[in-house]
């Protein structure tokens, strides 16, 4: 059968098609008989399976990152869409392409690159020029960059989505920067483009989305740092003071210690750098969620547990 997109899924639709297993968890039901909880996807969006029959015999066929042809129905539950799952069989994986499964961002990878570099050479101070030009046109990092996620599931959490966030975000600070102008340009724009560019390798994005080994011991604050470390050191004249500077930025870019700073924000721009990621994080976030909830044609979304609260869903910015 032709490929169906989960986007185009509608309610009794007969599926038979291949997808992507996001997420694979056996449960026990309340007849106390197994079930299988799946989350299933292409580069269209997700939709929730789940499997009630010779699920202890299908749970050893595949795993979750695997392409599996599924045959189902769609039906209503909570008036969202769910898949259950008649039959899985798993395809030969090496005809396949994940890529054509996952998730990406809407905009031109190349384009979003060649953006943030007239930004990047536009920094006045010569040693912070030199330390972003060498971290993002790195031979090893640059194509790393251009391709990862910003997270697992959150915001952004498609691939080239680190680079829409990091474009994003030091649009927004080089705005405010003119606005706010007794604050350090460059130290902002330094801020937006490395506070998340240890995801490159904290988290995997090769098949599903997930966390690397390296990613769960370190993380990527630790990882951007070490970056910062490694690179400066070989910019004659970068003081110790201003690495000192950069790393802070990075550590504390998550605002609290509660959200997973190790420091809270000790200077003005280290504090807008991490105010403007969690402003970029949750617009994005509200703005997908609010987007999938649209397909349901409710005029309100269902209740989201993240923000506590139910969002209206008109397009305000066509209406009115």
């Amino acid at each position: 059968m032709e490929k169906q997109s989960v986007r185009d899924l509608k309610d009794k639709d007969t599926v038979d098609s291949l997808f992507l297993v996001k997420e694979k968890n056996v449960n026990v039901g309340k007849n106390g008989r197994p079930f299988m909880s799946l989350l299933l996807g292409d580069q269209t969006g997700s939709i929730d399976g789940r499997l009630w029959d010779r699920v202890e015999e299908l749970n050893q066929e595949f795993e979750a990152g695997d392409i599996i042809q599924v045959k189902g129905q769609i039906q209503l539950f909570q008036n969202r869409k769910q898949l259950i799952v008649h039959r899985i069989e798993k395809p030969d994986q090496s005809t396949l392409n994940i890529e054509d499964f996952i998730p990406a961002s809407g905009k031109n990878a190349n384009d979003m690159f060649t953006e943030l570099l007239l930004v990047v050479r536009s920094m006045k101070n010569d040693h912070l020029r030199q330390l972003t030009m060498d971290v993002i046109e790195d031979p090893e990092i640059k194509p790393l960059f251009m391709k990862a996620p910003a997270a697992k599931t959150i915001h952004h959490a498609w691939r080239g989505g680190l680079l829409e966030h990091v474009l994003s975000i030091c649009k927004i600070l080089d705005f405010l920067a003119g606005h706010y102008s007794f604050l350090n340009r460059d130290l902002l724009i330094f801020g937006g483009i490395f506070h998340d560019i240890g995801k490159v390798w904290e988290l995997s994005y090769d098949g599903s989305l997930g966390y690397t080994d390296k990613g769960r011991l370190l993380g990527h604050m630790l990882l951007a740092c070490e970056l910062v470390e490694k690179k400066a050191s070989r910019i004659l004249g970068f003081s110790e003071e201003l690495k000192d500077m950069c790393k802070h930025i990075i550590l504390s870019h998550h605002g609290k210690l509660e959200y997973g700073s190790p420091k809270r924000p000790k200077f003005m721009e280290a504090a807008l750098v991490a105010m403007v990621d969690d402003l970029d994080s949750k617009m994005n976030t509200i703005q997908t969620f609010i987007e999938s909830e649209r397909n349901v044609g409710d005029k309100w979304s269902r209740y989201n547990d993240l923000f506590d609260r139910y969002f209206l869903l008109d397009n305000l910015k066509e209406r009115y």
